[in-house]
């Protein structure tokens, strides 16, 4: 078996790393922040009422992610949205290693792309903690989903979680791998 690095993987660790020590002036590279893992989530409202609706996101975020998708079930009892503790909310998947590099390097190069209108990411996402934020309001702009069998247009939301302590730290990080942010104008 032949050794794989994604190629967003090696990129990090060939000219990412150094580049990333020059700017801020770490000591040492492992002092470098780095990409923790990716988690993609869907909370689905609709699912009280439909429950197949679970079905087929469990399947979408499976194919979008390649990692088997878990379901999210509510915390509490909310009468007014007729939920019950313990009712399928949602859909997640946290991505991490190779998975989390390859999935990564699709949405910049596939799945942004693909966006209607697209002129950036926002770079208001980040948290204060070095962790950014994207909200993607459907999952047709990924490839591996077939737009005729979709049963219902979702959103999702993707979290990059760092190792960085500052946003300003992430965001160069994050820019370094290649997410388009929206120039400041």
């Amino acid at each position: 078996m032949r050794n794989y690095t994604p190629r967003r993987l090696q990129s990090y660790k060939d000219t990412i790393v150094y580049s990333l020590k020059e700017e801020y002036g770490y000591s040492s590279i492992m002092g470098v922040p780095k990409l923790q893992k990716i988690v993609i989530s869907q909370g689905l409202g609709d699912a009280v009422a439909d429950k197949k609706i679970i079905e087929y996101s469990v399947d979408e975020l499976t194919k979008i992610s390649g990692q088997k998708a878990v379901v999210t079930l509510s915390k509490k009892d909310v009468a007014t949205f007729k939920l019950r503790k313990g009712m399928p909310i949602g859909v997640k998947v946290t991505l991490r290693g190779i998975k989390m590099y390859e999935f990564l390097d699709r949405l910049i190069t596939t799945a942004l792309p693909r966006v209607r209108d697209f002129n950036g990411i926002s770079p208001n996402g980040f948290d204060g903690r070095g962790n950014y934020n994207l909200g993607i309001t459907e999952q047709i702009i990924f490839p591996e989903i077939n737009i005729d069998k979709v049963k219902k247009i979702q959103g999702m939301d993707i979290t990059f979680v760092t190792s960085a302590n500052t946003d300003k730290e992430a965001k160069s990080l994050l820019e370094k791998f290649g997410l388009p942010f929206k120039k400041n104008s």
